[in-house]
């Protein structure tokens, strides 16, 4: 049983599936770490103690970790 050419690209046609629809990141970079408000610029994140300004602590739900240096400090539990 020889298929003719017309056939032959129907099939792949109806083979093809359609693409899966990709979920739309969140932005990175400096929109991450800092608010603005009106006039003011607020941090988000705490910034490490050891390291200084410029290295910003990791939010890990119950600490907080710098990736620099390693140092971790632990949010106070509210009651």
């Amino acid at each position: 049983m020889s298929k003719t050419p017309e056939e032959a690209p129907k099939e792949k046609e109806e083979e093809k599936k359609e693409k899966p629809v990709k979920k739309k990141k969140e932005e990175k970079g400096a929109f991450a770490f800092y608010k603005i408000e009106s006039d003011q610029i607020s941090r988000l994140r705490p910034v490490c103690e050891r390291c200084g300004p410029g290295y910003f602590m990791a939010d890990h739900g119950d600490r907080y970790t710098c990736g620099h240096c390693g140092f971790t400090r632990y949010k106070v539990a509210e009651k």
